[in-house]
């Protein structure tokens, strides 16, 4: 169980770092559609679920909002928590609550962000750093309770 919440905590952090690459594509295929002569305003972004944009990147907001945001990362987050109760990680189900707490504020900022709060994107990179940091940490805490070593039985004579 303790290599299933390294792992899962692995991938947390991984997923993170998808995240960050997604977003970076997307927007930079929006900037080179625009330069192309196109035009963002309400009309595309209010079309955008009936006529999704066609740019090169514009699949990386759907795997940055959807896919990874919406759908891995909270089920990663989720069974690590629920495996952190079982693997005998030192400090292993706080670090996975957390970790789940930082998922969920992640979401929010991200959701709320859009409809009038922006600053709130400041809140959504920020956090996102601290949950890849947390991520790592509780990987690599599984990693070294994994190495401790074991008192050997003693034999009754």
């Amino acid at each position: 169980m303790r290599q299933t919440y390294r792992v899962l905590a692995s991938a947390i952090a991984v997923l993170v770092v998808v995240q960050a690459m997604m977003m970076v594509w997307a927007i930079a295929g929006l900037f080179t559609w625009i330069d192309d002569g196109n035009t963002l305003d309400k009309s595309v972004v209010e079309g955008w679920s009936d006529e999704p944009p066609t740019f090169d990147g514009a699949f990386g907001h759907f795997i940055h909002a959807f896919i990874n945001g919406t759908l891995l990362i909270p089920l990663c987050g989720l069974l690590l928590l629920i495996v952190s109760f079982f693997a005998k990680v030192p400090r292993g189900v706080a670090l996975a609550g957390l970790i789940v707490v930082l998922i969920v504020i992640q979401y929010l900022a991200g959701f709320f962000a859009e409809p009038g709060m922006p600053y709130l994107g400041l809140v959504h990179g920020l956090n996102a750093f601290i949950l890849f940091g947390l991520a790592l940490f509780a990987s690599k805490s599984a990693k070294e309770a994994g190495m401790a070593p074991q008192a050997a039985p003693t034999a009754a004579m």
